[in-house]
Protein backbone atom coordinates (compact mmCIF):
# COMPACT_ATOMS: atom_id res chain seq x y z
CA UNK A 1 0.00 0.00 0.00
CA UNK A 2 1.85 2.96 -1.03
CA UNK A 3 -0.31 5.43 1.36
CA UNK A 4 -3.18 5.82 4.24
CA UNK A 5 -4.33 8.38 2.02
CA UNK A 6 -4.87 5.50 -0.45
CA UNK A 7 -8.24 4.29 0.85
CA UNK A 8 -9.42 2.53 -2.10
CA UNK A 9 -7.32 -0.34 -0.41
CA UNK A 10 -8.36 -0.51 2.64
CA UNK A 11 -11.55 -1.85 4.68
CA UNK A 12 -12.26 0.94 7.19
CA UNK A 13 -10.93 3.80 8.81
CA UNK A 14 -10.79 3.51 12.45
CA UNK A 15 -9.71 5.58 16.07
CA UNK A 16 -7.21 3.24 17.30
CA UNK A 17 -5.83 3.48 21.05
CA UNK A 18 -3.11 2.10 22.54
CA UNK A 19 -2.30 0.56 25.59
CA UNK A 20 -0.09 2.30 27.43
CA UNK A 21 3.23 -0.13 28.38
CA UNK A 22 1.96 -1.36 31.54
CA UNK A 23 -1.49 -2.43 30.13
CA UNK A 24 -0.33 -3.61 27.03
CA UNK A 25 3.50 -5.01 27.07
CA UNK A 26 4.59 -2.75 24.17
CA UNK A 27 7.77 -0.75 25.50
CA UNK A 28 8.23 0.48 21.60
CA UNK A 29 6.50 2.77 18.86
CA UNK A 30 4.54 1.10 16.34
CA UNK A 31 5.31 1.59 12.74
CA UNK A 32 2.70 2.37 10.25
CA UNK A 33 2.21 -1.26 8.62
CA UNK A 34 1.62 -2.93 12.18
CA UNK A 35 -0.25 -5.92 11.13
CA UNK A 36 -1.55 -7.42 14.59
CA UNK A 37 -4.63 -9.33 15.06
CA UNK A 38 -7.90 -7.74 14.86
CA UNK A 39 -10.87 -8.78 17.30
CA UNK A 40 -14.53 -8.57 17.17
CA UNK A 41 -16.93 -9.61 20.33
CA UNK A 42 -19.50 -11.19 18.26
CA UNK A 43 -16.46 -13.51 16.41
CA UNK A 44 -14.25 -15.98 17.68
CA UNK A 45 -12.16 -15.72 14.87
CA UNK A 46 -9.40 -13.53 14.49
CA UNK A 47 -7.38 -12.19 11.65
CA UNK A 48 -4.62 -9.89 10.70
CA UNK A 49 -5.31 -6.01 10.32
CA UNK A 50 -2.37 -3.79 8.84
CA UNK A 51 -2.69 -0.62 10.25
CA UNK A 52 -1.54 2.11 7.93
CA UNK A 53 -1.64 5.81 10.04
CA UNK A 54 -3.16 8.47 9.15
CA UNK A 55 -0.75 11.32 8.79
CA UNK A 56 1.59 9.81 11.31
CA UNK A 57 4.44 7.25 10.54
CA UNK A 58 4.94 6.47 14.21
CA UNK A 59 2.48 6.03 17.82
CA UNK A 60 3.84 5.05 21.05
CA UNK A 61 2.32 3.67 23.56
CA UNK A 62 -0.68 5.13 25.18
CA UNK A 63 -1.60 7.16 21.95
CA UNK A 64 -4.12 7.57 20.06
CA UNK A 65 -4.35 8.01 16.55
CA UNK A 66 -6.70 7.64 13.15
CA UNK A 67 -5.85 4.36 10.79
CA UNK A 68 -6.93 2.92 7.18
CA UNK A 69 -7.52 -0.46 8.19
CA UNK A 70 -7.05 -3.51 5.88
CA UNK A 71 -7.93 -6.90 6.88
CA UNK A 72 -6.24 -10.09 5.53
CA UNK A 73 -9.31 -12.32 5.78
CA UNK A 74 -12.47 -9.89 4.41
CA UNK A 75 -14.85 -13.16 4.76
CA UNK A 76 -14.35 -13.30 8.53
CA UNK A 77 -16.11 -10.35 9.03
CA UNK A 78 -18.45 -10.23 5.83
CA UNK A 79 -21.92 -8.17 6.12
CA UNK A 80 -20.97 -7.67 10.44
CA UNK A 81 -19.60 -4.55 10.63
CA UNK A 82 -20.97 -1.40 11.29
CA UNK A 83 -19.72 2.62 11.80
CA UNK A 84 -19.15 3.03 15.58
CA UNK A 85 -18.50 -0.73 16.20
CA UNK A 86 -15.33 -1.10 18.47
CA UNK A 87 -12.63 -3.97 18.40
CA UNK A 88 -9.17 -4.77 19.86
CA UNK A 89 -6.21 -5.38 18.36
CA UNK A 90 -3.82 -8.11 19.76
CA UNK A 91 -0.46 -9.40 19.64
CA UNK A 92 -1.02 -13.28 20.45
CA UNK A 93 -3.00 -13.35 23.72
CA UNK A 94 -1.81 -9.53 24.63
CA UNK A 95 -4.13 -6.53 23.98
CA UNK A 96 -2.20 -4.02 22.51
CA UNK A 97 -5.61 -1.71 22.06
CA UNK A 98 -8.71 -1.03 20.93
CA UNK A 99 -10.08 0.75 18.06
CA UNK A 100 -13.39 2.39 17.02
CA UNK A 101 -14.92 2.09 13.19
CA UNK A 102 -15.50 5.46 12.17
CA UNK A 103 -16.25 5.02 8.34
CA UNK A 104 -16.45 1.08 6.44
CA UNK A 105 -14.83 1.61 3.11
CA UNK A 106 -15.47 -1.89 2.14
CA UNK A 107 -18.78 -2.35 1.33
CA UNK A 108 -18.65 -6.05 1.98
CA UNK A 109 -18.24 -5.64 5.13
CA UNK A 110 -20.84 -3.27 5.75
CA UNK A 111 -23.78 -5.33 8.10
CA UNK A 112 -26.52 -5.55 6.09
CA UNK A 113 -29.69 -4.05 7.99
Amino acid sequence: MESAADTSKVDFIAVLKYRTTEHGDRTTAAASGYRPQVKFDFAEKQTSGAQYFINKELVFPGERVDAAIKVVAVDFFKNALTEGMEFEFCEGAVTMGVGKIKQIVNPELQRIS
